[in-house]
């Protein structure tokens, strides 16, 4: 079999301050969230003029524009954390009545500019951003119940605009295996898991320690961890993991004399990606790039400009969450082979040459994919690599 063509899925934990209301005071945090609003539009371009796809994980409570709706979709039953700082919805009544008069809370128009955008996927990041390694407050504080209940309401959310979510992010990685039936029954087809280096490893904030953060910004500029190029796993209900490869972390001012290191890590990545027809998985917040957004909408641009080459010298593609997982779970069913030198799509059964990109799909009601997914296909292993 011929060597198979890398793919790079790039997806967002799209929050604005309620991903981070529990550990910033919005007096300090305005700026990054107002300077998110004014990136994501100039993201949106960028991944339309180089032709990637993106998952747009996002949290039910941005579907609105008006308290008043906002408060007709909180769910029953809600997470009761032991630490009540960790819940939004005590929030809730302090914020303004609508999108234009509080810019922090609410999301609607971004997310309509995402639906209208060519190849870009809206998945979920939970309802209310939920945390589900934390403790409850209560035995039964916590549990899978309140979880399913949180999904079905950011379902809800969403249906309203046309959209119904079929990929999950769990917020701040807290990935659980025990939670996978609650998402099927979601309608949720595939989750973003973690990477398989052990300071990746789902864990509640309690049980962060300074080891792991230290190596987890290590692995950004040197490559300590052994693969960033991985390919989907099956996982139980029927779902699809797409791990994540490497995120896209805010460059701190004292650190960027080591940007051509960063840049490195993720290009070496995605070449490794093409070589080996495997998958690199690019991922981060939008407000990460709020605090100076040329900057760091400008490094994105060099990250995006490798992509194109690859596209050009190897056919790398560019596919969603959502796509992969279609793709792939079609050639479990029945493994074909493309044509010789195309590059197939298990979106539309079209072959596009020379883009490296799959077709356009709709964004908000993506068909089944044909069974052909020689994108996924391995032909042979990528090394193991410091």
């Amino acid at each position: 079999m011929a060597s198979a063509t890398g793919t790079f899925t790039i997806s967002l934990d799209f929050e604005l301050y309620w991903g981070v209301h529990d550990q910033r005071p919005l007096a300090t945090y305005a700026d990054n969230l107002l300077g998110a609003r004014d990136a994501i539009p100039r993201m949106l371009e960028l991944f339309e003029r180089y032709g990637v796809h993106c998952t747009w994980a996002t949290v039910g409570l941005l579907f609105f524009d008006r308290k008043a709706e906002l408060m007709e979709y909180l769910p029953e039953p809600r997470p009761r954390y032991a630490n009540p700082a960790l819940s939004p919805y005590a929030r809730i009544g302090q914020i303004g009545p609508n999108e234009r008069q509080d810019p922090y809370h609410y999301g609607l128009s971004l997310i309509e500019q995402i639906r209208d955008c060519p190849g870009q996927e809206i998945g979920t990041h939970t309802f209310s951003h939920y945390y589900c390694l934390e403790p409850g407050e209560t035995e039964d504080g916590q549990s899978e119940a309140t979880f399913r209940a949180d999904l079905l309401a950011a379902r809800r959310a969403a249906e309203r605009l046309g959209i119904t979510p079929r990929s999950l992010v769990f917020p701040r990685n807290q990935y659980r295996l025990d939670y996978l039936e609650a998402c099927r029954a979601a309608g949720l087809e595939v989750v973003r898991g973690n990477h398989p280096a052990w300071w990746f490893r789902a864990t509640s904030r309690s049980d962060e320690g300074l080891l792991r953060r230290a190596c987890r910004l290590s692995d950004d500029y040197l490559p300590i961890s052994r693969r960033d190029c991985l390919r989907p796993e099956a996982l139980d209900d029927g779902l699809v993991d797409v791990r994540a490869s490497r995120f896209l972390r805010p460059a701190p001012r004292a650190l960027r004399p080591l940007e051509p290191l960063r840049l490195h890590r993720i290009t070496a990545g995605l070449s490794r990606a093409a070589q080996y027809g495997t998958i690199y998985h690019l991922w981060w917040h939008p407000h990460n790039f709020g605090g100076d957004p040329d900057y760091s909408l400008g490094f994105l641009g060099r990250v995006l400009e490798h992509f194109r080459h690859l596209a050009q010298t190897h056919g790398m593609r560019s596919a969603s969450m959502l796509e992969i997982a279609r793709e792939w779970t079609a050639s479990e069913r029945v493994p074909a082979v493309a044509p010789a030198g195309r590059v197939s799509t298990a979106i539309t059964g079209r072959h596009v040459g020379g883009s490296g990109a799959l077709a356009r799909p709709s964004t908000h009601a993506l068909a089944s994919p044909a069974p052909v997914a020689q994108g996924l296909g391995v032909a042979r292993e990528e090394p193991v690599r410091g």
